[in-house]
């Protein structure tokens, strides 16, 4: 990252129509080829947030995806295996204004050909159902789908502890059941811990791009997040370098930190996409991190054997003691982030856990 121009246009300078442009030019056309399963994803990520947040960003600043747009059911009959992908793209692309009628023929020919039911995962299946809807296409019925992701949601145990597998799907769910907040998931109380519990752990990781997920599935579950989260994740928004040229390292960048960080801002009435934007080759670089007191904790609590516990009360003063400064200050934030926050800990000290 040694060669590279960094972006100085002042952000009064560009409109957010530009900046919305910019990015889309540059996820189209200038950091990786339409042949990679990644091209896919990212741009499958900024159309949806694009498409979420309600932007209208008009036929010119569409017009480098259109070439997908008109190849995408030859792509879909070839490649049936990215058909979410492509399903994602073209509805959004549809639904940000770009004319055409393909996003309900691909609907109409993934249910034919039964796409959703090589899927493995309930997740997925999720996601399937909700992108055949949007045009009125039906999936491959299973009645126990919302049975089945609601007891996983439902299991606040399982978001107490390291899982950041688990802890991104539980997000995903709240998403498709939202129909990313067009409508009320109807989280019981325990969804609603599973947040917070995977919330708490992002924080005290600094895991932006987890914990910008959570509010985001927060906000679309009708719940406001705790202030210290979204107040500390628009610090990190404002904190990212944007780099611009050929020789701008994607190997790999944190452009996902930087999409999720600016939809949770966006959601919670800031600006999103903050950051000026070229309509060139970009790359996106969190600034420097905090000393994230997540693995000191643990390793700490390990350690302890028979003499750990899981009151945060009793344990609050001896985890404090073991810990950075830094790492102090990050956990009592996390402390007053929630009221929860107790119980959290009693689950991820892991006390029957001794040996």
């Amino acid at each position: 990252m040694s060669n590279v121009i960094r972006l100085t246009v002042p952000i009064r300078a560009q409109g957010e129509a530009a900046r919305h442009a910019a990015l889309l030019s540059c996820f189209a056309l200038h950091r990786r080829g339409e042949g990679d399963v990644f091209w896919l994803k990212e741009n499958a990520e900024l159309l949806n947030i694009l498409e979420c947040t309600g932007a209208r960003p008009g036929a010119e600043a569409l017009a480098p995806l259109l070439p997908l747009y008109e190849r995408a059911e030859r792509r879909l009959a070839f490649f049936p295996q990215y058909y979410r992908f492509l399903l994602s793209i073209v509805l959004d692309l549809e639904d940000l204004g770009l004319p055409g009628e393909t996003g309900a023929r691909l609907c109409a020919r993934a249910a034919a050909d039964g796409l959703a039911e090589a899927e493995l995962s309930d997740l997925q299946r999720a996601e399937a159902r909700r992108l055949m809807a949007r045009r009125g296409v039906a999936s491959s019925a299973d009645p126990g789908l919302d049975d089945r992701l609601r007891a996983f949601i439902g299991r606040p145990e399982t978001f107490a502890l390291p899982n950041k597998k688990a802890a991104y799907e539980l997000t995903h769910i709240v998403f498709y059941l939202s129909d990313y907040g067009r409508r009320d998931p109807g989280l019981e109380p325990a969804a609603i811990a599973s947040l917070e519990n995977a919330a708490l752990l992002s924080y005290l990781e600094q895991n932006a791009d987890l914990l910008a997920e959570i509010c985001i599935a927060l906000r679309f579950a009708g719940i406001a997040p705790s202030p210290i989260w979204e107040d500390w994740l628009a610090t990190e928004l404002r904190g990212f370098t944007v780099l611009e040229g050929a020789r701008s390292d994607l190997a790999p960048d944190e452009y996902h930190d930087y999409l999720m960080c600016a939809w949770a801002d966006r959601l919670r009435g800031g600006a999103g996409f903050i950051k000026p934007a070229s309509a060139g080759r970009m790359s996106f670089w969190r600034g420097p991190r905090g000393a994230a007191p997540l693995r000191q904790m643990s390793e700490w609590l390990f350690r302890l054997e028979d003499a750990r516990s899981g009151d945060w009360r009793a344990m609050a003063p001896r985890l404090r003691a073991a810990l950075s400064a830094p790492a102090q200050q990050i956990l009592s934030a996390a402390e007053a982030s929630s009221e929860r926050f107790a119980e959290f800990f009693a689950g991820f000290a892991r006390p029957e856990a001794q040996a």
